[in-house]
């Protein structure tokens, strides 16, 4: 049995039957797909189809919605194609970055500090989460799919936070990277937080909030939590720890462009199950991706997303059905066509935001 199936059952035969009845739903998924464009093939491996059925609960109706809305928005977005040098304005204070160390469980870490703020592009800030998320991916331990997200609120105010920002946030975390956060820790968030708390809350899924855990540097209980998760000799003092290591912008430039010459070769992997999923050869002049807009358990609805420049979506999904199908331009690059609209893909060939 496939090792991405979660052994969430019983023992004995009620837990084979579960597996088998899982991989079976992998399976439906797959099938439902059709042939792909590389990239998009390898993404949808076992492991990652499984993540999104986690995501809706096994639903597959609703987990096969979900994962071709990501689709079209990896197929115009190209986040595995977002290098350092378009971001790096992005990163100079340490607003977001991925640390040196992972905690016990292997997985990846990113700090977070909303006061180091220094820009005012949704789109720009976006991006740059975007790159860090792929960045995460990319150094997983091999056994692992999920990261960690440590917030540092030293110096943070509510000038530092935008609503816009938090809301696109929510969307690509949610919708684009199901089941990648492991938890997400909240150092000594200020008591002003607590209303913006309040707020945001009804954006995230219940599987998402549940995984946000506030810690403070004078409670015991929560000293002990991040005793769990991390080896404190790694962990930065400013979340308790006893590394006097920081952010430096230039050692982290040279990590990222060493990280940057590896991220081509995750998506040139042959994969002997992605290979009989999906064939490699060319792809029909017509692939259709047909996504109904039924049954997305996300609370960041599809037109909040658009009104708020949201990159993943493509087309309206306020009609009953949204066919979008790929097909060839005079370039030999591939458009996207709906019913209301015809969107050219030759700006997002490089990477570039359209």
């Amino acid at each position: 049995m496939n090792s991405v199936i979660k052994n969430t059952g019983t023992n004995g035969s009620e837990k084979l039957s579960q597996l088998e009845e899982q991989q079976a739903k992998i399976n439906e998924v797959k099938k439902s797909l059709g042939n792909l464009p590389e990239k998009l093939a390898i993404y949808c491996s076992d492991a990652s189809i499984a993540r999104y059925l986690r995501a809706r609960n096994w639903n597959v109706r609703k987990a096969t919605k979900m994962l071709k809305d990501t689709l079209k928005w990896r197929y115009e977005y190209k986040p595995e194609e977002i290098r350092w040098d378009e971001v790096a304005v992005e990163a100079a204070t340490g607003k977001i970055y991925r640390s040196n160390y992972i905690d016990k469980h292997g997985r990846s870490v990113l700090v977070m500090r909303p006061s180091c703020q220094n820009t005012k592009s949704t789109k720009g800030q976006i991006r740059y989460l975007v790159y860090c998320m792929e960045n995460a991916i990319l150094n997983l331990h091999p056994d692992q799919e999920q990261m960690v997200w440590l917030i540092d609120f030293q110096g943070f105010n509510m000038g530092h936070i935008s609503m816009k920002v938090t809301r696109e946030t929510a969307h690509v975390l949610q919708d684009h990277y199901p089941e990648r956060l492991g938890v997400a820790i909240l150092y000594n968030p200020p008591k002003i937080f607590e209303s913006f708390w309040t707020v945001v809350k009804p954006f995230l899924e219940p599987k998402t909030y549940r995984k946000v855990k506030f810690v403070y540097s004078d409670d015991p209980n929560s000293k002990k939590i991040m005793e769990d998760l991390f080896d404190m000799d790694n962990l930065e003092t400013a979340f308790g720890g006893n590394s006097q290591e920081g952010f430096n912008i230039n050692e982290y430039a040279v990590r990222m462009r060493e990280d940057d010459k590896r991220m081509p070769s995750l998506w040139t992997r042959k994969d002997p199950q992605v290979q009989a999923a999906s064939p490699t050869a060319p792809i029909e002049p017509s692939l259709s991706f047909n996504t109904g807009n039924s049954d997305s358990d996300s609370d960041v609805s599809p037109k909040e997303s658009a009104e708020n420049s949201s990159p993943a979506k493509l087309a309206s999904d306020n009609s009953e059905e949204n066919l979008l199908e790929v097909g060839g331009n005079a370039n030999g690059l591939p458009e996207l066509h709906s019913g209301v609209e015809k969107i050219n893909l030759d700006s997002a060939s490089n990477g570039k935001e359209p």
